[in-house]
């Protein structure tokens, strides 16, 4: 059990998808304007991160390994997440249409967030049991959530401020994201 807790802290706070492998930067930043729709994003990246990375898995050792074709993984994983956004663009569609018009764009482009192809290749690289992956997969998503809503957050608090023009918007966005990155360089010694 502590090796699960390892990967849970791991994922999480450690080795972040946003802050320590520079992944998911495009909706990191893209959605992080507000609150609810940061919170709309990271659930839905859950959903996909997770899912994706369990019948990633299946399907990478049960056709890819015993078929002598690893090659095509990356393939395989682009077409497992791009049928899943599509299922929770149907389903966000009929369920919260408020929420399917918030994320706009940026709900589509979850098919090419690097962070969920690539914590579906890393659980796969280090060889994960099953369980591990998927444990790895929705706790990496939950750092991902953790990381949107701070900067979602503090973005929020950046538009009330009187920040000097030439600062205001992206520059500061970039200054804060590179401090709260920082901030989380502090776990860096946790785990091995």
């Amino acid at each position: 059990m502590s090796g699960l807790l390892l990967v849970i802290v791991s994922a999480i706070f450690v080795n972040n998808v946003v802050f320590a492998r520079f992944l998911g930067i495009c909706p990191y930043l893209g959605v992080s304007r507000k609150l609810d729709t940061a919170l709309g994003m990271g659930f839905a990246v859950t959903f996909v991160m997770t899912i994706a990375t369990a019948i990633g898995y299946v399907l990478h050792y049960g056709i890819l390994v015993p078929f002598k074709i690893e090659f095509m993984q990356t393939i395989m994983f682009i077409l497992v997440i791009a049928s899943l956004v599509q299922l929770v663009e149907i389903v966000l569609k009929k369920v919260s249409k408020s929420l399917y018009n918030s994320l706009g764009i940026f709900l589509p482009l979850i098919t090419t967030n690097c962070a969920i192809l690539g914590v579906a290749l890393i659980a796969i690289q280090e060889d994960y049991s099953f369980v591990t992956s998927v444990v790895f997969a929705f706790f990496s998503a939950m750092g991902f959530i953790l990381a949107i809503l701070l900067f979602a957050g503090i973005r929020e608090k950046l538009e009330e401020a009187d920040v000097p023009k030439p600062f205001k918007n992206v520059p500061i966005g970039f200054i804060s994201a590179a401090i709260l990155s920082l901030a989380f360089m502090g776990f860096s010694g946790l785990v091995k």
